[in-house]
């Protein structure tokens, strides 16, 4: 479960936040345009469209690494911006109280949006509990409780389940046979039933989650439909809720409904949070098992040396995290205060995009950072971001892809792409970055 709707600016009805978006909206009004723009904040196409090779950064935003750790830019709409591309600058900002993550905060937005768009996005109900756009002492308070579900103890205990879970689905492979598109028939099944398990949400439900997920991370998805598809998730969620309070189950909502807090946490609060758990723990996950295949199977040397010796596979992983960061966009922050960074004075007010591709590519941390080295030494990425925003479901997602890499190549021998590199489509359409689809064959 890696770090991903902090990638995002406004909160919506799903008690999450939009996402940075980079692409073009049909169909809006001018109003509607204005309201993308004021929420939505875009980056130049040079910036974040990956051009050639789908593996690194854009070419645009490797030059201007080079130069700074923090730069000023303007956004497709021609507002101001600060990029953070350096490592230390952007775990400055991340772990800096003065960086909100509350977009409402900032001065001006709200006095921007429409009436009715502003009546959305102050929705008391559809706030509550979406603890990834809140700042302390508020967010304190769920991330506290939170943190007390995923405690790195109880990942581990879930790691027989994880190993069946995984085995069931590739022995389900095998059957079919080549070729098969690996992330329908592995990398999005197996993250989407551990967390409904783990949450406690009937997987025969997986096919209307995953779509409205799907719409909800389009970069070109309009704002009126993506508060449309949070209202039909609050409902799914609303009603699971109400199930779990009466029939409380060995799960974590039912957890969070028995947690004995004070004040109790209220249905609209458990709706917000399960459904951020819900679109984190297997969007994110997915993604990394799906891009991370491709990676390795365009390092064939890694792969094999990966095959030859799995222990290696908890070094693998989080080389994989640094090297191909599903977070394309940035995250998200502004600041409360004057503050100074990478040299740089960041006024009250100003917004500030962090790029993880750049950051865990910096070549002032990171020794040949263009390379995917399998054995390279633990560091501190940011994948799973960093701060108090960070990632709660890592433990989670490091148990299923180390399971999920070491049981792929175990069982399917001679693992390639069924279709040429650039045939493989790309997720860059969506804030979580990785591949719509992933031909792949074997050696049978």
């Amino acid at each position: 479960m890696t770090s991903t709707t902090d990638t995002t600016a406004p909160t919506n009805s799903t008690g999450g936040t939009a996402p940075v978006d980079t692409g073009a909206t049909t169909g809006q009004t001018d109003e509607q345009a204005r309201d993308r723009a004021s929420l939505l904040p875009r980056l130049p196409a040079e910036l974040t469209d990956h051009g050639k090779c789908p593996f690194d950064p854009p070419a645009g935003l490797t030059e201007l690494s080079a130069e700074a750790p923090i730069h000023r830019v303007v956004t497709r709409d021609g507002d101001p911006a600060w990029l953070v591309t350096g490592h230390a600058a952007a775990r400055a900002v991340l772990a800096d109280p003065r960086m909100s993550s509350d977009r409402m905060r900032r001065p001006g937005v709200l006095e921007k949006l429409s009436p009715a768009m502003r009546e959305r996005v102050l929705d008391e109900k559809a706030r509550a509990g979406g603890f990834i756009a809140m700042d302390a002492p508020e967010h304190t308070r769920y991330r506290k409780l939170l943190t007390g579900q995923f405690t790195v103890r109880r990942m581990r205990q879930l790691g027989p389940r994880i190993n069946q879970i995984v085995t069931d689905h590739l022995d389900a492979v095998l059957a079919q046979g080549p070729p098969v598109d690996l992330v329908t028939a592995f990398a999005l099944p197996v993250p989407s039933l551990v967390i409904c398990e783990l949450l406690g949400v009937p997987y025969a439900d997986r096919a209307g989650f995953q779509s409205w997920t799907a719409k909800l991370l389009t970069l070109g998805t309009p704002l009126e439909k993506l508060f449309e598809i949070g209202d039909q998730l609050r409902d799914f969620m609303l009603a699971l809720v109400a199930d779990k309070r009466a029939r409380p189950a060995d799960d974590l909502l039912s957890g969070l409904i028995q947690s004995g807090t004070e004040p109790a946490l209220t249905d609209h609060e458990l709706v917000n949070i399960a459904n951020l758990l819900l679109i984190a723990g297997h969007e994110t996950t997915a993604n990394m098992l799906a891009l991370g295949t491709f990676g390795l199977l365009d390092n064939p040397e890694q792969l094999a040396a990966l095959r030859a010796d799995p222990s290696g596979v908890e070094a693998a992983v989080e080389e994989l995290l640094r090297y191909l960061p599903i977070i394309h966009l940035g995250l998200m922050r502004h600041a409360l205060a004057d503050v100074e960074v990478g040299g740089q004075r960041i006024a009250e007010g100003d917004l500030v995009l962090v790029s993880i591709q750049a950051a865990n590519r910096d070549g002032a941390h990171y020794a040949d950072p263009d390379a995917l080295d399998l054995t390279r030494a633990r560091g501190p990425h940011l994948s799973f971001g960093h701060g108090i925003h960070q990632c709660l479901g890592q433990q989670l997602a490091r148990v299923e892809l180390a399971v999920g890499f070491t049981e792929l190549l175990r069982r399917l021998p001679g693992l390639r792409l069924a279709v040429p590199q650039d045939e493989v489509p790309l997720r860059e359409d969506m804030a979580i970055y990785g591949v719509h689809s992933l031909p792949v064959t074997w050696d049978v």
